[in-house]
């Protein structure tokens, strides 16, 4: 019996075995094991590896600094050779691995893959790819999705997303905001991103506030390729696009690169872009080491289209634009040709990562920005001595005017890692140094007097100091359980001195010190079931514009989340419950400044209390579904405002531009292995656009459609492949409102005071359609 009985466990143990190579070499000292399992093997002096398992599915890594990870589904003994080459993709993900998290992380995540950006990558911005992710509202300002777009997760806007590229923050230091009109076309570069809702894992730059977004630039290609890509569509759209390779010359060196122009006249009258954008890339790996050099950037032109519309041209005149307004000497109106920004952003990025030995490995990251440009803008009857224009007689003239930013961003990261079969740990030090400068100045004047062309009018300027230390740490006790510890000190200086747009002094010297804790703990049930918990605290510093409102403190969140994961061979749901909890948020009041950028304050206690859920089901080989929903309550706790002349209290209020419902869905339907038809819905609930839960400022529910085809011909004459891509968007022809603003004002009548609310729209486009062709050498 007792034969039997091991006869029959000797039996149950299969064999996993190969040769690990690096350009043809042996490579000897890889560690290999199975994620989840005990036991653990290395490598030989001639690269052999055995590794015993039992009967089932796992996910085999091969550890050499960085990591390679295989799915196999282990039935009998199996031979699986690794050339270490082939790993350069998983070389690239160690750039950004001090700001990721993996998939059993007990983080909340979604991923978004180059094969489902490229799916419906068109010359529209990635906030518009990102718009079916879960939580997430996007929104342009042109209507169309080219330009300027911006994004919105779990309620927060842009400037509260911290968005790095590469582990590099892309976030502006004074404004905190995302202006990936700046980048475009960036898409078309990037390998995948990830999005952690909530606080999330520690990362470089501003605080979460209410999700992190991290991108990763191309990965290095083994083989030589090129392509061309061309689309066209409603409203003069069009986008062309140059891609190339040098695939690893002598196995060491790649440089790859991109050229692009998107041109599009806009949905919104005169809400034109000119875009252009360029990327190129070098790579060199030998042996431990992996460096990677890039520059990256673009220039835009755009006419202004952030005046938005009043209600009542919302049903009259949807496309009506009021920027570039005036009045001739004949009293005719007419629109300035040239109210437009023209921006210029370039990215000079270098990262070494070195294997120190089979466990350990550093990463040094440095990274130059230089961003410089104008909002030009034509003003009737201005004034001139606020121009520093004298001329006798005259106090007002139409004059043309440009509002400058010039700045300069450094960076430098360091990063040490640590990677065993139990422990993952990764420390670093970050600091960053910002500087701009800010000044207007008068092209033209009607009336000029003794000024002369390009005189400023004002000055002012900013410097932003930021260093950080971190040390966050992965460690499996076994099979089931996985504690995941973060900490993070965060020290930001800011200084200004001289005057804003509207000639008030800026005189700004504010030191920040922050202490970021953040833990999760995971449980796996079972091969399909885990459950997970974390918690994490962020500060966040106010921006230029809170500083101009006398807006000195600093906010804080606690964000708690607990969440389930299920994931079978045909099923993968993700469900989360989260409670954020913020003192002196600052949310948005709904209104604009004088260049569009919203008007924020703070609201003391506050909270936003949530349930996400998103799946991919696979019903059958040719049909599955990606549904996602997110239910919400977003409230002011005690908000205290000024109405009707006095302060009142008014309990808890909505919190500004949070739907209580967001949900989307993706039905894929795949006929044939190289044709995909996909039906996109996405569904926004009602939100307010102000923070006192006027009426007035709320913006209506809407509900959008769209149609994706994409049929890739394999081997056809002269190239690879040819990519047909078609995207019609907004099929059913909604008329709706994605963003907008909200504003307050006092009237006083027989000496009573009234406060009146008012509000405009940013309409989205009716249906419209983009069509792309790629061709791939």
């Amino acid at each position: 019996m007792a034969i039997c009985a091991v006869g029959l466990n000797y039996a149950q143990n299969l064999t996993i075995s190969g040769k690990i190579t690096y350009q043809n070499k042996a490579l000897p000292g890889v560690t290999v094991y199975a994620e989840g399992q005990p036991n653990a093997t290395t490598s030989a002096k001639d690269g052999t590896y055995s590794l015993n398992l039992k009967k089932g599915n796992y996910t085999i890594i091969f550890s050499y600094g960085n990591t390679y990870q295989t799915e196999i589904n282990l039935t009998e003994s199996t031979e699986f050779d690794l050339k270490w080459e082939k790993t350069i993709e998983s070389l690239n993900e160690v750039l950004v691995n001090s700001v990721r998290v993996k998939a059993d992380s007990p983080i909340t995540h979604t991923n978004l893959s180059k094969a489902e950006i490229e799916e419906r990558n068109l010359g529209q911005d990635i906030p518009i790819l990102m718009k079916f992710m879960p939580s997430v509202v996007s929104t342009s300002d042109a209507g169309n999705g080219v330009g300027y777009t911006g994004i919105r997760v779990r309620g927060s806007d842009a400037s509260r997303v911290n968005v790095t590229i590469n582990g590099i923050p892309y976030n502006d230091q004074e404004s905190q905001g995302t202006f990936w009109v700046n980048l475009p076309d960036f898409a078309s570069s990037t390998q995948n991103l990830q999005l952690q809702r909530g606080v999330g894992t520690s990362t470089n730059g501003s605080g979460a506030f209410g999700a992190s977004l991290n991108l990763l630039t191309e990965a290095a290609s083994t083989e030589a390729n090129a392509s061309i890509s061309n689309s066209y569509g409603s409203f003069n759209t069009r986008k062309h696009n140059v891609t190339y390779s040098t695939g690893l010359l002598q196995d060491k060196f790649e440089i790859s690169g991109r050229l692009s122009q998107i041109k599009s006249d806009g949905y919104v009258d005169r809400a034109f872009s000119d875009l252009k954008s360029y990327f190129l890339q070098g790579v060199f790996t030998e042996g431990d080491t992996y460096i990677k050099a890039l520059t990256f950037g673009g220039h835009n032109i755009t006419y202004q289209s952030w005046f938005g519309i009043d209600a009542q041209t919302l049903q009259n005149d949807r496309t009506f634009n009021p920027a570039g307004e005036y009045v001739d000497a004949q009293g005719n109106t007419k629109y300035y040709d040239n109210e437009v920004d023209d921006y210029k952003q370039d990215h000079y990025q270098l990262h070494w990562h070195q294997n120190l030995n089979s466990n350990w490995s550093s990463k040094l990251s440095l990274n130059y920005t230089y961003g410089r440009g104008f909002f030009e803008q034509y003003v009737d009857e201005a004034n001139l001595a606020f121009h520093n224009i004298s001329n006798a007689g005259r106090t007002e003239s139409d004059l043309i005017r440009r509002r400058w930013l010039d700045n300069d961003y450094f960076v430098s990261s360091l990063d040490l890692n640590y990677q065993d079969k139990n422990l993952v740990l990764n420390s670093g030090v970050f600091y960053s140094f910002y500087t701009n400068d800010h000044f207007g100045e008068v092209i033209w004047s009607r009336f000029a007097g003794d000024s002369e062309i390009r005189d400023p009018y004002y000055n002012g300027d900013g410097t932003k100091n930021e260093f950080t230390i971190f040390s966050k740490a992965t460690y499996k006790f076994n099979e089931q359980w996985q504690a995941f510890l973060d900490l993070q000190g965060r020290f930001v200086s800011y200084e200004t001195s001289g005057f804003t747009s509207d000639k008030v002094a800026m005189n700004v010297d504010q030191n920040y010190e922050f202490f970021n804790p953040k833990l999760g703990l995971s449980y796996q049930l079972d091969k399909a079931n885990q459950f997970y918990f974390s918690y994490g605290k962020a500060h966040r510093e106010p921006r230029r514009t809170d500083f101009e409102n006398n807006i000195t403190k600093a906010e804080e969140l606690d964000d708690f989340e607990l969440g389930w994961r299920y994931v079978t061979d045909k099923v993968e749901v993700n469900t989360n419950a989260y409670y954020m909890y913020y003192n002196n948020q600052m949310v948005l009041t709904g209104a604009l400044d004088d260049v569009g950028a919203p008007i924020r304050e703070t609201s003391g206690k506050s909270y936003r209390l949530g349930l996400e859920l998103d799946a991919q089901i696979k019903l059958s080989k040719n049909f599955s579904l990606m549904p996602n929903v997110a239910v919400s309550q977003n409230k002011n706790i005690d908000f205290i405002a000024e109405l009707d002349g006095q302060l009142q209290n008014l309990g808890n209020t909505n919190i500004s531009f949070s739907p209580e419902l967001i949900a989307a869905n993706q039905f894929v339907f795949h006929p044939t292995k190289n044709f995909q038809m996909g039906l996109l819905s996405k569904f926004v609930g009602e939100q307010y656009m102000g923070n006192i839960d006027s009426e007035v400022s709320k913006l209506d529910s809407f509900f959008t459609t769209d149609f994706n085809l994409v049929y890739r011909w394999d081997n056809a004459p002269m190239f690879k492949s040819i990519v047909f891509t078609g995207l019609v968007n907004n099929v059913f022809d909604e008329q709706y409102v994605s963003n907008g603003y909200f504003y307050t004002y006092d009237v006083v009548n027989n000496g009573n005071t009234e406060t009146i609310g008012g509000a405009g729209y940013y309409p989205q486009a009716g249906i419209n359609f983009l069509l792309g062709v790629e061709l791939k050498f």
